[in-house]
């Protein structure tokens, strides 16, 4: 039988042998979201909120054919600034993994790597979901279908306002994926704190929600929950303002045939450059307040084991 490809750093292998609260983090924030050096140092800031909220952080990368779990200074250093790093889902994570390339985790990923280091809550910024036309282009992300299946609550600003909202909503409805709005009952859209679509669910605390983890545990019920914490006030760009934006880089992207993958960090780049970097201030500001709210309900179910 082939021995789990798993290398836990020395600080995650600390937190599980004395059960300290834990909180998994993505790494295409640092490949594919932002550029070097700020992508490095966004997660460095990440991290450290993650450890003053009394948590330890444990950021997912394949590498050398090893699922890493928290990685140290200089192996971040060198994700930060690698080439032709692989954008992991669900798909390919194996065969990544087989081949000894290194690859980035997505949300689904991540999920799946959290799942293995015995990792229950998970940071990031926004979930991948709907996309526009998905009617005829069938991109829907493979991050609603990790949610229902993999037990790990998820920490999010919601789904990317470059998305179908309402349709995302509707998937994660179908497949039984508890939505949960943290303190507003609007569902928030990344850089905004309204989308103007009710959330499902409402929580106004970390216990309640890691009361509710523990309890789809007890019913047996598979997948995991998505906790959508609104972007602080002070850094949120208001949807009236933000929308423009996203609808003229949707626009370019389908004028150049953008697909697929490239669609997310083709956007993102566009509406930076046309909010003047705004969009990716509000961005790290929205990461950094997830990984509060994760780390509390993290320590919340540290608190039960």
């Amino acid at each position: 039988m082939t021995t789990l490809p798993l290398t836990c750093s020395a600080e995650v292998l600390r937190a599980r042998e004395t059960g300290a609260p834990l909180v998994a983090l993505e790494s295409t924030i640092i490949t594919h979201g932002m550029p070097w050096p700020q992508n490095v140092e966004t997660a460095r800031a990440v991290e450290a909120e993650v450890r003053a909220a009394g948590a330890v952080p444990a950021t997912m990368a394949v590498i050398g054919g090893r699922i890493h779990a928290g990685l140290d200074d200089a192996t971040l250093d060198q994700l930060g600034q690698a080439q032709n790093v692989a954008k992991l889902s669900r798909a390919d994570i194996a065969a990544c993994l087989a081949s000894g390339a290194t690859g980035a985790t997505t949300v689904a990923a991540t999920m799946i790597c959290a799942r293995l280091a015995g990792i229950s809550v998970f940071a990031t910024g926004g979930i991948g979901g709907v996309h526009r036309g998905a009617e005829d282009s069938f991109d829907i992300s493979a991050d609603l279908l990790e949610l229902a299946q993999t037990p790990v609550t998820v920490v999010a600003a919601g789904a990317k306002a470059i998305l179908d909202l309402p349709k995302t909503l509707e998937v994660l409805e179908t497949h039984g994926v508890p939505v949960i709005a943290f303190g507003q009952d609007d569902f928030p859209a990344f850089w905004s704190r309204a989308s103007g679509l009710k959330a499902p669910l409402r929580m106004d605390s970390a216990a309640e929600i890691a009361a509710a983890h523990r309890l789809r545990g007890v019913l047996g019920l598979p997948g995991g929950q998505l906790v959508a914490n609104p972007i602080p006030v002070e850094a949120e760009i208001p949807r009236a303002e933000i929308m423009p934006h996203v609808e003229a880089a949707l626009a370019e992207a389908a004028a150049q045939g953008i697909a697929a993958k490239a669609v997310t960090p083709f956007l993102l780049q566009r509406i930076f450059e046309r909010t003047e970097g705004r969009s990716l201030k509000a961005n790290i500001a929205l990461v950094l307040s997830n990984a509060r709210l994760a780390a509390a309900i993290a320590a919340e179910l540290a608190k039960a084991s």
